[in-house]
């Protein structure tokens, strides 16, 4: 029997058409039906919160473009299951390909926050790792170290930076071994864990090629482009306007000559991560710079000048 309302069970239960554990059974039943729309409308409004802050990055048009792909699969297959299809297996360990600055890290940590609404992951939770925090200096030493980091992980991601240095030494190298651990926590922990390696486009392919067994283990491939000087000049504006600075049209000019020729050194060019770091500077040198008088304004607190790039220059 069917109860529209909890007086109904209760007037159910005093007639004796019902046992109180039917009785509370029915309850839970009825708070299940009544909380799910609920629980599914403030999912929903979370993921679309989290795609909000993906699509809000400044360019990466084609990296957000897979992003959605990659949620609207996963989507359709819980969808699928839920109908009696036919569903493809989740397979998300991922291969991100580019530059240093350009936004790699950022974008792991989004995937993971939609990764665990849509539950995939328990907690969407990022390990950020390097060959340091893997390899050890003796033998048996990386495989525990190995093992420490993605314990940490399991429930999340395991990002490791620059990935192809654990092939680096060859045969004997430790690193060796750091991949075999990692290798086999992808299949004994398959549906705890993802895993993404991240590095330099050309390095990245080299160390693919080293273990021909890693590319089939890594359906996912996202490059990320270095970014243009309009996108650069963006990224400052939004590093200033959270800090509650604006630059000046002057001084956004020399900006975007500073970068021209610090990107010239392609090697050591940090894309988002050089802005960041001439921005901060130039906070410094502000400061410095606005110590020297008497009476500041509200407007000379806030204003970035051209002096204090000229300086970060220097």
């Amino acid at each position: 029997m069917s109860y529209v309302c909890p007086q109904d069970i209760f007037l159910a239960v005093e007639n004796g058409e019902i046992s109180p554990a039917q009785a509370f059974k029915s309850l839970r039943e009825m708070d299940n039906i009544t909380a799910y729309p609920t629980k599914v409308d403030n999912r929903q409004k979370r993921i679309e919160e989290i795609l909000y802050e993906l699509d809000h990055l400044i360019g990466l048009s084609e990296v957000k473009r897979l992003v959605r792909e990659i949620y609207a699969f996963i989507e359709i297959q819980r969808r699928r299951a839920q109908e009696k299809l036919n569903i493809e297996p989740l397979v998300l360990h991922m291969i991100f390909k580019g530059n240093p600055g350009t936004g790699k890290t950022t974008v792991a940590r989004i995937l993971g926050k939609v990764l665990r609404e849509i539950g995939v992951l328990q907690r969407g939770h990022l390990i950020e790792v390097e060959r340091a925090d893997l390899v050890g200096e003796y033998i048996g030493h990386t495989a525990q170290k190995t093992r420490e980091q993605l314990k940490k992980a399991y429930g999340g991601i395991l990002f490791i930076d620059e990935a192809y240095s654990l092939a680096r030494g060859g045969e004997k190298d430790f690193g060796k071994e750091s991949i075999d651990v990692l290798v086999k926590a992808m299949e004994d922990h398959k549906d705890e864990l993802i895993l993404i390696l991240a590095g330099y486009q050309k390095e990245m392919e080299n160390f693919l090629q080293t273990n021909p067994g890693l590319r089939s283990r890594f359906p996912i491939h996202i490059d990320f482009p270095d970014y243009n000087q309009q996108e650069l000049l963006h990224i400052a504006e939004q590093l200033c306007a959270k800090r509650q600075y604006t630059l000046s049209l002057e001084t956004q000019a020399l900006l975007l000559k500073l970068l021209l020729q610090q990107s010239s050194n392609i090697e050591n060019f940090g894309n988002a991560r050089t802005v960041r770091n001439i921005i901060e500077k130039a906070i410094r040198q502000q400061a410095v710079r606005l110590m020297a008088k008497n009476n500041i304004t509200r407007q000379e607190l806030i204003l970035i000048e051209p002096v204090d790039l000229k300086e970060v220059k220097e």
